[in-house]
């Protein structure tokens, strides 16, 4: 199996969707549908809008990447405001200048920052890492800066692979993603994490299970490998096949969802740091 070099890819289509805004929304859709962690963070993220009963609300995105989350808040909610983190200089540029073109370029702010480095302290009602752990081999320093930046009462909500797509995520020359510090987390090893940063576990849950796996094999990985072999040229594979596994893998993603996973190749977790809620009518950008 071809070994795939993730973050080229995701910095080829970085280069190829900052041309234009359009681009970069059907980048987001393309997201929001094929990776099934997103079905189960804007659920989550939607739940807790709701749950805030029209009171303004500070977010931190802590690895925001393309920044599709944080367009994906500010659509939710006209009170939501973002500081939007990534050591990656270049994806905070282009996201800036996509967020200005939308309208919501003044409810956000970008801040080049490693998380190792984060210097917060109680100024978040909810923060966002999503994808990240998993690649910082120094996990739990980023958790206790993350909750030291939460306001008590403060949300902190993680995805992550688990340890059961290590077959898919480590490995030598047949590992599908090489750019990891570890495979990924069990329940209990993310549980204890989160509380020994002091944070208080609401739940967890296994993504990525029988059928989201399935569909993430069919409309992902195969069509990554193919056009990681053969180049754009891959395209002749990639357009045909997804005439046919699109909408059964849309099905898939959509039973792992409502559905109960046992296990699975992906978790995530929703925490709190201890505390009552504080008044946000005064938070802002900071």
């Amino acid at each position: 199996m071809a070994r795939i070099a993730y973050d080229r890819i995701k910095d080829q289509l970085a280069g190829k969707v900052r041309t234009h805004p359009l681009l970069r929304r059907l980048l987001y859709l393309i997201l929001d549908l094929l990776f099934l962690r997103s079905w189960f963070l804007r659920r989550e993220i939607r739940r807790w809008i709701r749950a805030r009963e029209e009171m303004p609300f500070l977010v931190l995105d802590a690895g925001s990447g393309f920044g599709q989350y944080d367009r994906f808040v500010l659509s939710e909610s006209s009170l939501a405001e973002i500081v939007a983190v990534d050591v990656k200089q270049a994806y905070l540029q282009d996201a800036e200048a996509y967020m200005r073109s939308t309208g919501f370029g003044d409810r956000i702010r970008y801040r080049q920052v490693d998380l190792l480095e984060l210097e917060e302290d109680s100024g978040y009602d909810l923060i966002l890492c999503i994808d990240v752990l998993e690649h910082i081999e120094e996990d739990r320093e980023v958790l206790r800066r993350l909750q030291r930046a939460l306001k008590p009462g403060g949300t902190l909500m993680i995805h992550s692979p688990s340890h059961l797509s290590a077959e898919d995520a480590m490995g030598e020359e047949d590992s599908f993603v090489d750019e990891h510090a570890r495979a990924g987390y069990s329940d209990a090893e993310l549980r204890e994490k989160l509380i020994s940063s002091s944070l208080q576990v609401e739940r967890t849950g296994y993504t990525y299970g029988f059928w989201g796996h399935l569909s993430w094999v069919w409309t992902v990985k195969w069509p990554m490998l193919w056009l990681t072999r053969f180049g754009m040229s891959g395209l002749l594979l990639v357009l045909p096949w997804y005439l046919i596994t699109f909408l059964p893998g849309m099905a898939m993603n959509a039973l792992d969802l409502f559905g109960s996973n046992r296990k699975g190749a992906g978790i995530y977790a929703v925490a709190k740091r201890p505390g009552s809620p504080t008044p946000s009518e005064d938070s802002g950008i900071p």
